[in-house]
């Protein structure tokens, strides 16, 4: 079975973005993308719902893959490296697309911004209460992120499917840990993590000024 297409589990990821960062603090890309593999087999658990996020991700994981096994890769074991690296041999399109339509600062931008409105969600489902509205939990966390990268069709489209996104009990027991309790107490260990990695990820590209890349 694809890595991709077998079955979700949150402990999985969890795992994979405890290892993201080493000593110095330092995104290692080997951990962050396992992360991100992980979930996009939570997306597709959900049905079609995410359909427009999860397959614009899984090009960007094969964008990322590409470059990590590429005659380069020893610039992409980190988000570090790769900046300095790209950044330095100016393999960036800093104003708009042209030579490095491709580039691994622009693709891991576009993983970050996404990662940004998976961490609000899940983080309104943990600490929201029983009878919340996953529909409204996910728009909210939609607009205050991936929303202002979307044209107006777009943003209009995905709002009408979270509509489709099933009782916050269902949603987490989808996340295959056991009760719904259970999952709750998973996105407890979990979140910090994926915080802490978005952070800092998002001061790294703040300091470069990578944070608009067309």
């Amino acid at each position: 079975m694809d890595d991709l297409e077998s079955e979700f589990n949150l402990k999985v990821v969890l795992v994979s973005f405890k290892q993201c960062l080493n000593e110095k603090e330092e995104v290692l890309l080997e951990y962050y993308l396992a992360g991100w593999r992980g979930l996009v087999r939570f997306l597709n658990s959900l049905g079609t719902i995410f359909s427009f996020i999860s397959k614009d991700v899984v090009t960007k994981l094969q964008i990322m893959d590409q470059l990590r096994s590429g005659p380069q890769q020893e610039h992409y074991s980190s988000l570090q490296a790769m900046v300095a690296y790209e950044v330095g041999n100016q393999l960036v399109d800093l104003e708009r697309r042209s030579r490095h339509p491709d580039s691994g600062c622009r693709t891991v931008l576009r993983l970050h911004r996404a990662l940004r409105w998976l961490q609000l969600f899940l983080e309104g489902v943990r600490t929201s209460p029983e009878d919340a509205r996953t529909s409204a939990l996910c728009t909210d966390s939609y607009n205050a992120s991936l929303a202002t990268y979307h044209p107006w069709i777009i943003r209009r489209a995905v709002t009408v499917a979270f509509c489709a996104l099933p009782t916050r009990k269902v949603f987490l027991e989808s996340m295959n840990v056991g009760s719904s309790q259970q999952a709750v107490e998973m996105l407890d260990e979990a979140l910090p993590f994926i915080e802490r990695v978005y952070n800092i990820s998002q001061k790294l590209y703040a300091e470069h000024a990578l944070l608009d890349l067309p």
